[in-house]
């Protein structure tokens, strides 16, 4: 799988629509976190997922569904690779395991980057919380089934083949 990944975009086909290796670009950055009312976390954006996408707002990424999207995701020290970029207008958007908010870089000329730094949006320190920023559900407590709240319509299903005359 790996051999894969790392031959694609393939070199081989004839098409003229499908652009060669050699034809696309790639983007490297460093992107970090900058927050005021954060004692611990500011520094380099650990493993943050960092894309190229259509320009819009913050977040628009989510629910572009016509336009080319490009994603990976940031290491320990906050530096990323994207490569086999198709040319085009993007803008650079990132989210950032247990920061609250998106992050969006408005840059549509160059490909070499500043260093960047994600300041999430605060209005003052955070009182409380439910869960961490981190798009999983993941530290939520999910109990066991109980079998006496089972709705039985949906426990026994019916086995008969509804195209079989006989079966009624």
């Amino acid at each position: 799988m790996r051999n894969e990944v790392r031959s694609c975009p393939y070199s081989f086909p004839q098409s003229p629509d499908f652009l060669k290796s050699d034809q696309r670009g790639s983007v490297i950055g460093r992107l970090s976190v900058k927050d005021q009312y954060l004692k611990v976390g500011n520094g380099p954006a650990r493993f943050a997922h960092v894309g190229l996408a259509a320009p819009g707002d913050v977040g628009s990424w989510e629910f572009e569904t016509k336009g080319y999207q490009f994603w990976t995701q940031a290491n320990e020290r906050g530096i990323f690779f994207i490569k086999a970029i198709l040319p085009g207008i993007y803008n650079l958007y990132s989210w950032v395991p247990g920061v609250m908010g998106n992050y969006m870089y408005e840059s549509r000329t160059n490909i070499k980057l500043p260093r960047l730094v994600f300041k999430p949006p605060r209005d003052g320190p955070t009182l409380w919380e439910i869960g961490i920023p981190d798009r999983s559900a993941a530290e939520f407590y999910v109990p066991p089934n109980e079998t006496k709240y089972n709705n039985n319509l949906y426990l026994k299903q019916d086995t008969k083949d509804f195209t079989d005359i006989n079966n009624f």
